[in-house]
């Protein structure tokens, strides 16, 4: 008679969610010191919230983010290229991680950002995600003075 050992594997933390997830919401960006036409060193601070989420495994309904970093921008820069690490906050408590990379395009009077990546940990992990923010393009008079130093816009994520 041969006896085998049985190992146990835990199952995983988020199972699989079935389907894609669709976050509608807003996101608002605040610039310190404010964008003027000369380029400088500013302090950048995006919210986002997702008021309303449908798809997946139907838990996640609502959800947002947080993040800070520094540019060296002015009004007619800031179009270009980003690398970063994003952490989306669902209303089920737990976290998804993702690596982003986007650009922007200006675009009938709005700065057009698609945002693509992948989830690297958490809920959704392995999964693609786009997310679409356009926000109002800064006009010159609000460049000039103390410069822009706020701007905010629809957002939506799919989670694929």
């Amino acid at each position: 008679m041969v006896l085998g050992t049985v190992t146990a594997v835990p199952a995983a933390a988020h199972p699989r969610d079935s389907g894609q997830l669709q976050c509608h919401g807003t996101e608002s960006v605040r610039y310190e010191p404010g964008v003027t036409l000369l380029a400088r060193h500013i302090h950048v601070t995006v919210d986002g919230h997702f008021g309303s989420c449908t798809g997946g495994d139907g838990a996640v309904r609502s959800g947002g983010y947080h993040d800070e970093f520094m540019i060296n921008a002015g009004c007619n820069d800031l179009l270009e290229g980003f690398r970063a690490r994003r952490n989306y906050d669902w209303n089920t408590g737990d976290s998804s991680d993702a690596e982003i990379a986007g650009s922007s395009t200006a675009v009938l009077g709005q700065v057009v950002t698609p945002i693509t990546g992948t989830v690297t940990h958490g809920r959704f992990q392995g999964r693609k995600l786009l997310q679409l923010v356009p926000i109002p393009q800064a006009g010159a008079l609000q460049c000039l003075g103390d410069g822009l130093t706020s701007a905010s816009g629809p957002t939506v994520l799919t989670i694929y």
